[in-house]
């Protein structure tokens, strides 16, 4: 039995609808358990991602970060990470580059510990799975703040 989880729904010029729009009743409870990070277990134990970490980017956005947000990659990517259990995708991408490179600046065993217990209680509570807007996060077009250095 194959369930599926997002449509392909599209508007009247065939472009796709916003993910909130196309994700089906068993793709929105999937989400609302965090199930579908589920399967980067496997990158982890394959080593390419750590447990966490700053959560890894699609490719096409590595030529839209500046020099300070690219300290992002400085660490090997994450299941979940500062930015996770401190907004999700109810942060703005500047946000979430600020908690990744302070995570780089900052990171310790203790820190990912921290990380670790507070994201069991975030998944838990269902906190910060949407953005206010949409089911996943609008995508990266470049940063509107000048890199600092």
């Amino acid at each position: 039995m194959k369930f599926k989880t997002m449509n392909d729904l599209r508007d009247e010029t065939e472009r796709l609808l916003p993910d909130n729009e196309r994700l089906t009743g068993v793709g929105r409870f999937i989400r609302s358990l965090s199930l579908d990070e589920f399967p980067q277990l496997i990158n982890v134990l394959k080593g390419d991602m750590s447990l966490v970490g700053p959560r890894p980017l699609l490719p096409e956005y590595l030529p839209l970060y500046n020099a300070r947000q690219a300290r992002r990659h400085e660490v090997r990517p994450g299941i979940t990470g500062w930015a996770q259990i401190n907004g999700r995708n109810t942060l703005s991408w500047e946000e979430k580059f600020e908690m990744d490179v302070w995570y780089v600046d900052n990171m310790s065993f203790l820190l990912d510990i921290k990380i670790l217990f507070l994201t069991l209680l975030k998944v838990l509570k269902r906190e910060g799975i949407n953005s206010g807007s949409a089911a996943t996060m609008e995508r990266f077009t470049g940063s509107r703040v000048q890199d600092a250095g």
